[in-house]
């Protein structure tokens, strides 16, 4: 059993991992804006703290992390643009207040977009059009890669509100993509590495569930997940519906 501190609890990705946290058993706080959004049955479950993220000063958001061996951050959307830097830089500061052995594993939310592609040595980031909207999780994944904190960033395609597949059913991977990438990928120019990135997003459109099931399967100190960029996609020769994927554009990528 943890005692984890989630960040964002009540939004897509937050509910799953409050729900699946309270049913392992885990010592479950949460921080956020409206209480009365938690699920009325989890809500005597867990400890509230209520606060606005982007607001509390760092030093009262580092006291409210001290004392969990793991935070979670399902916080802010990459549509927010810079707000959504400005908010995981926040946090990052607020653990780097904490003496070093006080510090938890830390989870933070990015997308493929900030995963390299293949060995290519490029990322969705740097690619046209999918930077214009995504390049705040590249900044996001400098702040904490800079930082000394026991960080890992999850970094799925679109996710949707689909029964779980079951972890042990999905392709995980680190830095890079969870998908197969051709050889030749590495010779295209950025125009059409952009065309065969956007071929495989359907592969990585995966439940909030499963996403959820990931984050909460590392949650040990200097595990293999450990200051890595974690990729998640479905199973060899699934592929996710795009429509789904269209009507969900700021988890994409």
């Amino acid at each position: 059993m943890k005692s984890l501190l989630i960040h964002g609890a009540t939004g897509s990705l937050g509910r799953h991992v409050l729900e699946q946290a309270v049913a392992a058993g885990h010592q479950v706080s949460v921080l956020v804006r409206n209480p009365a959004k938690l699920p009325e049955e989890t809500r005597a479950l867990v400890h509230v703290h209520q606060a606005d993220l982007v607001q509390i000063a760092t030093q009262d958001l580092a006291a409210i992390v001290r004392g969990h061996d793991a935070l979670i951050n399902c916080a802010g959307m990459v549509t927010e643009g810079q707000v959504f830097v400005d908010l995981v830089a926040h946090i990052v500061e607020a653990v780097e207040l904490l003496p070093a052995m006080e510090r938890p594993v830390c989870w933070f939310l990015g997308g493929a977009a900030a995963l390299d592609i293949g060995r290519t040595g490029r990322k969705g980031v740097t690619l046209p059009k999918v930077r214009d909207t995504y390049w705040p999780h590249g900044k996001n994944h400098e702040r904490v890669a800079a930082s000394p904190l026991d960080w890992r960033m999850l970094c799925p395609g679109p996710m949707v509100e689909q029964a779980a597949l079951g972890l042990h059913r999905m392709r995980v991977s680190t830095e890079q993509l969870p998908v197969r990438m051709a050889g030749f990928a590495s010779m295209l120019p950025a125009p059409l590495l952009l065309l065969v990135f956007a071929s495989k997003v359907p592969e990585m459109i995966v439940p909030y569930a499963d996403a959820a099931a990931l984050v909460l399967a590392h949650l040990e100190p200097a595990d293999a997940m450990s200051r890595h960029r974690v990729g998640l996609a479905l199973p060899e020769g699934m592929r996710g519906r795009k429509d789904t994927w269209a009507a969900r554009p700021a988890a994409a990528a």
